[in-house]
This record gives C-alpha cells, structure tokens and sequence, in this order.
C-alpha cells in the first residue's frame, strides 16, 4: 500500500464512521446504513483522487457486506475491504 493510498484509506475510514456511527445498531440491512447517511445514497465520499456517492459504492461492494452490523466499525471495516479489493483505493 502506498503512502497515498494509506491516506486516501484513513480518510475515507474517518468520512465513513462520521456517517454511521450515530446509526440504531444493529444495522440489518441496506435500509439502515442508507437512513443514517446525511444525504441517503447521494452521499459523497471523496478523499485524494477517490470520489463517489454512497449508491456508486453500494453498487461496488454488495457483495461484501455481512448484515447485520452491531458496530460503526463492524461496517467500515467491510467497506474499506470491499474498496481495496475491487481496487477503489
């Protein structure tokens, strides 16, 4: 991981448990993260060269979400996964 990546990854890791962490634990399903978010699935996240909504990630990491999630850090930790693995970041 470069040093750029590593910052893109940190930034990206804070923006998003800022955006879930006041959300009614346990979250079940889609429905639940996309409530907790500040504009719904318009939501951007952007960080270095790294910019995309909320609905463009959902349609990127479906499938590496295990609902349901008990914590803020249960879920980041799924994203942030999903995005090196799909190579995102």
């Amino acid at each position: 991981m470069t040093e750029s990546t590593s910052d893109t990854e940190a930034q990206l890791r804070e923006q998003f448990l800022a955006a879930v962490e006041d959300a009614d634990y346990p979250i079940e399903n889609e429905i639940g993260v996309v409530s907790a978010l500040p504009d719904g699935m318009a939501t951007r996240f952007e960080a270095g060269e790294f910019s995309m909504s909320a609905a463009s990630i959902a349609a990127h990491l479906y499938t590496y979400q295990e609902f349901p999630y008990g914590t803020p850090e249960a879920l980041v930790d799924d994203l942030i996964d999903g995005l090196r693995a799909e190579e995102l970041i």
